[in-house]
């Protein structure tokens, strides 16, 4: 029966992959209801907390992204990478990683490939070496991102541990970043020169490759105002986290708890932007950030919900099995949540489905907090949305996906920047905690 209940778990997850999109949600709530109704399991929890929270960021970024504070920022971060050009290679994966690190979602990275591209072009640069790191550096980030409902969860389960939720941010900021930058650097020699690249060639002579200069974007009256809302918000959060934190203590028993007051945070930003800026709120559900957020609570209200289903009927299986092999192959963790990762197509889906279950088995908060990076595999499977706009948006050719799948320009990068958030993980964590 185990046996049968691991391949309609694997199933639910490769139909939902094939599905592409919200679908990995749908073929999640799929599984769960095989798992109940022809295996007898008792449904597992559902991560209730993480959706509210990505709900809430997303509302808040949605109304900045109505007022024009999206591409307020998209403006920006162009400016930064054409007054430096030919560091693109480093300045793409910076510029998509705080992005991410402020907005809590990858999906803000989509404004800036077609950025990266250009200016990589324009510079003779192959583009696929800045898009790939880029589109990695976006995903990782998630894992230092103060507002993530990934980080937001995982400190709440560490936090007991004696791991506080500033000492777990001073641990994953530095840690990715500094491995994203040195992957950035590996990434330089990464395939053929843009010139030498035979595809390149064959659509140049096709008038297929074109340069179309410095993007034209009309900025709103209120964007600046928005964004800057937007980042007191996030300061707010960080602040009110540390004065209830056990080791701070300068707010003991909070009527108002951290997960909670992230919701309540989020959702009074969007009100006060939505107000300040005169936002027509009718517009915020039709932004893309809106859309691709709800989105990801379906994919992660499936998926998870299929995660803990299974896990929570075979605990005492997988403590027995993986107890043993975790204690004395601590590193395991990392490689099984990278896995995990690559099918599950959720940073926050992958930390509720299978951290508590790490620590329930014994794992010390510093190998917990040193592979927390390994759950952004979501490069792995070339399906995932970042990834295909960054492949639609390179008309040379070199940001392609090969033949045999797996061998796209994102692979490499991906694993050199988990690998090294892994190790420098252990590290900072050794040292901090």
């Amino acid at each position: 029966m185990l046996f049968l209940e691991i391949l309609v778990v694997l199933g639910a997850i490769y139909m939902g992959a094939r599905i592409g999109g919200i679908g990995i949600g749908y073929a999640g709530g799929l599984g769960v209801l095989i798992l109940c109704l022809f295996f007898g399991l008792e449904p597992g929890s559902i991560p209730i907390d993480v959706i509210l929270i990505i709900m809430s960021v997303i509302a808040a970024i949605a109304a900045m992204q109505i007022a024009g504070g999206l591409d307020y920022m998209v403006k920006i971060a162009e400016d930064i990478l054409r007054k430096n050009p030919k560091h693109i290679t480093y300045l793409a994966p910076a510029v998509t990683y705080f992005m991410t690190l402020l907005a809590g979602t990858g999906h803000t990275a989509y404004s800036t490939l077609p950025v990266i591209a250009e200016v990589a072009k324009e510079q003779g640069i192959r583009p696929s070496r800045p898009l790939g790191i880029a589109v990695v550096a976006s995903q990782i980030a998630i894992t230092a991102s103060p507002i993530s409902a990934a980080v937001v969860f995982f400190s709440g389960i560490i936090e007991p541990l004696g791991v506080g939720y500033i000492e777990l941010l001073a641990i994953v900021i530095p840690t990715t970043f500094a491995a994203c930058m040195i992957t950035a650097f590996v990434s330089n020699f990464l395939g053929k020169d843009l010139k030498d690249d035979p595809v390149y060639q064959d659509r140049m002579k096709k008038g297929l490759v074109k340069l179309r200069g410095e993007t034209k974007v009309e900025i709103k009256k209120g964007a600046k105002l928005s964004v800057g809302i937007f980042i007191l918000t996030i300061i707010s959060v960080v602040t009110y986290a540390t004065l209830i934190s056990n080791k701070v203590g300068i707010i003991q028993d909070p009527s108002l708890p951290r997960n909670a007051a992230i919701m309540v945070f989020m959702l009074t930003c969007a009100a006060i932007i939505t107000m300040a800026c005169k936002v027509d709120s009718g517009k915020v559900i039709t932004a893309s950030t809106f859309q691709s957020g709800m989105s990801a609570c379906i994919c992660v209200l499936g998926v998870a919900w299929l995660g803990t289903t299974f896990v929570g009927a075979h605990i005492d299986e997988i403590k027995g099995f993986a107890g043993n092999l975790l204690n004395n192959y601590p590193w395991m963790l990392a490689i099984t949540l990278f896995f995990a990762s690559m099918l599950l197509y959720s940073q926050g889906a992958t930390t509720k489905a299978l951290m508590p279950a790490a620590l329930a088995l014994g794992v010390d908060p510093v190998t917990a907090i040193a592979s927390f990076a390994a759950v952004s595999a979501l490069f792995v499977l070339p399906t995932y949305p970042t990834l295909l706009a960054a492949v639609e948006m390179d008309d040379t050719g070199s940001t392609r996906i090969g033949n045999l799948v797996f061998n796209h320009p994102f692979m490499i990068p991906g694993v050199v920047a988990i690998a090294l958030s892994v190790i420098f993980g252990f590290i900072f964590a050794g040292i901090i905690i």
